[in-house]
């Protein structure tokens, strides 16, 4: 009898597509969900016959309550080798191996600059007008050359947006609390003298920060008021570092020139969701890790991960 594997939000249907799973064939049954179960009952009910389950990222939770409701499961594979929402404790205690894969820092680097010069040049804007027969050239673009690029962490992602913009000939400067004067000239930008600071001078601010305790709400209406009436905020590190309230009235007051957001305290977006709509935002699903090279290594990584826990040598153990 093979043993059933479930893969979670395989929105795109991607996930058999992206590696070869037929080395499995004669011992799992792979069975893809292209859709998102938005409540713990759900999930327990579709993942009631599941030996194995691959989810993606950070977007789906398992904490105590739901892998108590799992009896079968034995082998969770998260994509990255970090995840917050998975209860470690509570899948030791159920005899639950968990593994992850590797992950590239490469794909949200390259988002955070789609959305940057997609605000900067009204992009979308331009194309939409373009295609239904409206104005001919309504915004003015943004320049990046002589701006300032401020950024909220210098990690690896961090590090190579400055590279980017640094490249554009635009003046960059960093904060973060841990960050030091060292780490800032290695990367070749400048250390701002505090978060007030940064926020208050920038042209373009980019959040890439890790979300924990220190980092929640970071930005709140206080922090987003320093910024310039004509400054554009970018996030695609995690929705709760930005308070989505606060961001929602500097977007609808004009208080800022605009938002480029791919993370959302909800995912998958709710259809009446506010962030739907709101002026001055360009937004994506959550894409900053959806790359066709990503998504070869978390899946086939996943494969991977799966013989060896077969073999009786698990891989790329989590935490």
């Amino acid at each position: 009898m093979r043993l059933r594997c479930a893969v979670l939000d395989d929105f795109q249907r991607a996930a058999t597509r992206s590696a070869d799973w037929s080395v499995l064939a004669d011992r799992v049954e792979v069975v893809c969900h292209d859709t998102h179960f938005a409540d713990e009952d759900a999930l327990a009910a579709a993942l009631a016959d599941a030996d194995i389950v691959v989810t993606l990222r950070e977007r789906v939770a398992f904490p105590a309550s739901l892998i108590a409701r799992l009896p079968r499961l034995k082998l969770l594979i998260a994509s990255g080798m970090r995840n917050s929402v998975i209860d470690y404790a509570a899948a030791e205690a159920h005899g639950v191996t968990v593994c992850g894969t590797a992950s590239s820092s490469t794909p949200p680097v390259e988002l955070t600059w789609a959305l940057l010069l997609g605000l900067a040049r009204g992009i979308v804007e331009e194309s939409n007008a373009l295609r239904t027969r409206g104005p001919w050239q309504s915004t003015v673009g943004a320049d990046l050359h002589g701006r300032r690029l401020g950024l909220l962490g210098l990690g690896k992602i961090g590090a190579r947006v400055a590279q980017v913009g640094l490249a554009f000939g635009m003046e960059v400067s960093a904060w973060s609390r841990n960050l030091t004067r060292e780490r800032a000239e290695e990367v070749g930008v400048r250390l701002a003298a505090s978060k007030e600071e940064l926020l208050a001078v920038s042209d373009f601010v980019s959040v890439h920060l890790a979300l924990g305790d220190r980092t929640r709400g970071l930005l709140g209406p206080a922090e987003l008021a320093l910024l310039k009436p004509t400054a554009y905020l970018i996030n695609t590190s995690r929705a709760a570092i930005v308070d989505q309230d606060a961001l929602l009235a500097a977007l609808h007051e004009g208080r800022i020139a605009g938002a480029g957001v791919d993370v959302f305290d909800t995912e998958p977006l709710p259809a009446d969701h506010p962030m739907r709509t709101a002026p001055r935002l360009l937004a994506t699903p959550h894409l900053g890790y959806v790359s066709q090279a990503n998504y070869a290594t978390y899946y086939g990584q996943a494969v991977e991960n799966i013989q060896a826990y077969l073999a009786g040598s698990p891989v790329r153990r989590l935490p």
